[in-house]
């Protein structure tokens, strides 16, 4: 079957179109390359090109009118330039997807499979939340991710469409076969900074945040490995209208659902799991919270578990491993460290 996936040249959209692929599918991939890499859509059916454009998408679903669904990746995502750039944000990631979301309608692909974010979340006690956790996304990062799902939703209700927001918690690791990665030259997540501080890119970690109201006063995460997180994308679109029937057939056609691995661990445990996988000590620096920060949350994972059949498998420590490889091969692919 084929698949749309918009932001298919990026970290995570290119990781769920390998997993397409090697589960014997046709990922169609959009990307405008303004942060995805073309090296990540070689040999790939590629469009290069704005997710608001109507007549390129006109010309894919013309040429691919078999299209059995829309993953959409596509969007800005560091939390402190959505601080410094909000207008930026809320053009690329509400305007443009208010359009994509119209132009597939039209064009009658009403499956939409979203990228949406963990970032929306209030904090709770005790940092787990569910679906049905209060909501307060508190950066213009967090709040382009919830207006993209109130508009989806609201699509869904007045168009018929169907729609499934996968709230991510943190993506860590790399393709196990090594296609893919962080590619950006200086990674906000937190993992590829760990590596690019042993690679020598950097001479310390910032660990940004220290007093928060944790176990250690260090940030609290759910860090999922991306090839866990690309297998729970690969379940949704095979049985997008399974899951529906699932979930009780809701009559707003839409379906929230956490992916994470369930365990919060804070940034300290990270480091000192990233220390036993590395073998030696993370050169590190204590630092204030960075704009937008929160302290952080981790998924009550039971609703994709009964909805996608699907559980995190990978430990952090194979993520750490996998991103430690794809800091090493990262040059012979990208042509940069």
């Amino acid at each position: 079957m084929k698949f749309l996936i918009t932001g298919g040249a990026g970290y995570i959209g290119s990781t769920v179109a390998s997993a397409l692929l090697d589960a014997g599918h046709t990922p169609v991939i959009l990307d405008n390359l303004s942060v995805g890499k073309r090296e990540f859509v070689r040999e790939r059916v590629f469009y290069e090109g704005d997710i608001a454009d109507e007549a390129l998408l006109e010309r894919i679903f013309l040429e691919h009118p078999d299209i059995q669904a829309t993953v959409h990746c596509a969007a800005l995502i560091i939390v402190p330039e959505s601080v410094e750039k909000p207008y930026e944000y809320y053009r690329e990631n509400v305007a443009k997807s208010l359009e994509l979301f119209r132009v597939l309608n039209r064009l009658g692909c009403q499956r939409v499979l979203f990228s949406s974010s963990a970032s929306i979340y209030d904090d709770v006690p005790g940092f787990m939340v569910t679906e049905n956790s209060p909501l307060k996304p508190r950066s213009p990062y967090a709040r382009t991710k919830y207006m993209m799902e109130m508009i989806l939703r609201d699509f869904c209700v007045a168009y018929g469409m169907k729609g499934i927001a996968l709230r991510y918690f943190n993506p860590i690791g790399a393709d196990p076969k090594l296609r893919s990665g962080i590619h950006v030259r200086y990674p906000s997540l937190v993992l590829g900074k760990m590596v690019d501080t042993v690679l020598g890119k950097q001479p310390y970690f910032e660990l940004t945040g220290t007093d928060w109201p944790t176990r250690d006063g260090s940030g609290i995460r759910d860090y999922i490995h991306v090839w866990d997180l690309a297998e729970a994308h690969l379940k949704a679109v095979l049985e997008f209208d399974a899951v529906f029937e699932r979930a009780g057939n809701p009559p707003d056609n839409y379906v929230v659902i956490n992916l994470g691995t369930g365990r919060g661990v804070t940034v300290r445990e990270l480091v000192a799991a990233f220390e036993k996988v590395y073998g030696q000590p993370l050169p590190l620096r204590e630092m204030p919270p960075r704009p937008g920060d929160v302290a952080g949350a981790y998924a009550n994972a039971d609703t994709a578990e009964r909805l996608l059949g699907w559980k995190a498998q990978r430990s952090i420590e194979e993520g750490i491993a996998d991103a430690l490889r794809w800091g090493k091969k990262r040059k012979e692919i990208l042509g940069y460290d």
